[in-house]
């Protein structure tokens, strides 16, 4: 489909890399919680986030994490055996 809701301006960030921590639902709260304030955002909800405890692949453990902002939102995705995001 082209041109489908041009009224919508849309940008986007991806950034991917690896990572040497230990990786906790802990961590992943105080990211949310770190990087909208540094950017000066504003969440109209508590972080969401989920692992599925071993169900799965195990190359594909860790988790899958979505904070909701004020006219927009951020995903975190983390592999924890890989230590990817």
């Amino acid at each position: 489909m082209e041109n489908i809701a041009p009224d919508i301006t849309r940008k986007r960030l991806l950034i991917e890399g690896f990572f040497n921590i230990d990786v906790s639902k802990e961590t992943i709260e105080n990211y949310f919680t770190n990087i909208t304030k540094e950017l000066n955002l504003r969440m109209y909800g508590e972080p969401i986030i989920f692992s599925p405890g071993g169900d799965g692949k195990e190359e594909n453990q860790g988790f899958d994490a979505f904070v909701p902002l004020i006219d927009s939102g951020i995903s975190l995705y983390i592999w924890s055996n890989k230590k990817f995001f």
